[in-house]
């Protein structure tokens, strides 16, 4: 049973006789930081257990959270283009992909097939970018824009839903394919 808890930010500890009746601070003996207030906490009315403070958070706290990032599309390991920005949530992932290799590219020239772990990128109806997805999606849910991006680099805005309900994956992209020609 937990009864409070003490910070001590020096080993040497002054002892002073305080109560505080604003909430639930209060103690007759406390360790004092530099301003001389209290550093110890009763928080023994909460009823918490170590075995509270030990067990996981409920997946009901995380709920709608999304999480971003940048990936490289490059197959050259030193080549960071940050060119995918994805975006995860419990239930679907999108990516907006400005790949630097199909500059050039019309926009309207561009198509995506998409499998249960793969997304390629095809242009006039060859596969142009392939890459292995973190995790498993639904292809029939699919939904994808093309459009042309600055410097002549078409942007490829792409959304499926995942597989798997909750399932994080933390990234977009597993491995670049063996088949890109970029």
């Amino acid at each position: 049973f937990v009864s409070s808890f003490t910070i001590q930010k020096n080993s040497v500890a002054k002892h002073h006789r305080r109560h505080w009746n604003h909430g639930a601070i209060s103690s007759s003996s406390s360790s004092n930081n530099e301003r001389g207030t209290p550093t110890e906490v009763d928080i023994s009315d909460l009823g918490l257990t170590m075995d509270d403070f030990n067990a996981p958070l409920p997946s009901e706290i995380f709920g709608n959270i999304e999480t971003k990032g940048y990936e490289s599309t490059s197959k050259i390991p030193d080549v960071q283009d940050d060119a995918c920005m994805w975006t995860e949530s419990p239930d679907k992932m999108t990516a907006t992909l400005r790949i630097p290799g199909l500059r050039g590219q019309p926009s309207m020239c561009l198509s995506i097939l998409t499998a249960t772990n793969t997304l390629s990128i095809t242009a006039f109806g060859s596969i142009v970018w392939t890459c292995v997805l973190r995790g498993e999606v639904k292809p029939e849910t699919v939904k994808f824009e093309t459009k042309d991006g600055p410097d002549m680099i078409p942007t490829v805005e792409f959304e499926v839903d995942k597989s798997e309900f909750g399932e994080r994956w933390g990234g977009f992209i597993l491995q670049i394919g063996e088949n890109s020609l970029l």
